[in-house]
């Protein structure tokens, strides 16, 4: 039943930087693992990063390692995801995702809620 909202997305230019957050309502938040996936046009929906609200796990796509950092303020029941060095192929909707356990949103599997996306185009 939590709810997720994506917002920060945009046109930047190669090379810029990112921020997009998910923020969360309506659920025993701390209790969900976080994840962020991304879906380009005409392609399958991929993996990007999730972490742990429990712990401090933390996985990311070799993809966008060294690039992009996934975090987390339980204060404010928000999830992050920094993106630096952005490239083309980043170029995406961005889906916020939240599921008990970081092993589904890692390995794939019937994830419990999804965002709405947010629009990431990283021109040349």
């Amino acid at each position: 039943q939590v709810q997720l909202v994506e917002s920060g997305g945009g046109l930047v230019q190669a090379g810029g930087s990112l921020r997009l957050s998910c923020a969360a309502s309506g659920g025993t938040f701390r209790d969900y693992a976080m994840g962020w996936f991304r879906q380009a046009p005409g392609k399958e929906r991929e993996f990007v990063a999730a972490i742990s609200w429990i712990g401090i796990t933390i996985h990311y796509a070799d993809s966008v390692k060294g690039r992009f950092t996934i975090s987390r303020d339980n204060a404010k029941n928000t999830v992050y995801l920094q993106m630096n060095s952005l490239k083309p192929e980043d170029t995406a909707v961005y889906y916020c995702a939240a599921d008990p356990q970081l092993g589904t949103l890692v390995g794939g599997g019937a994830i419990g809620s999804w965002g709405q996306g947010t629009q990431v185009t990283v021109s040349s």
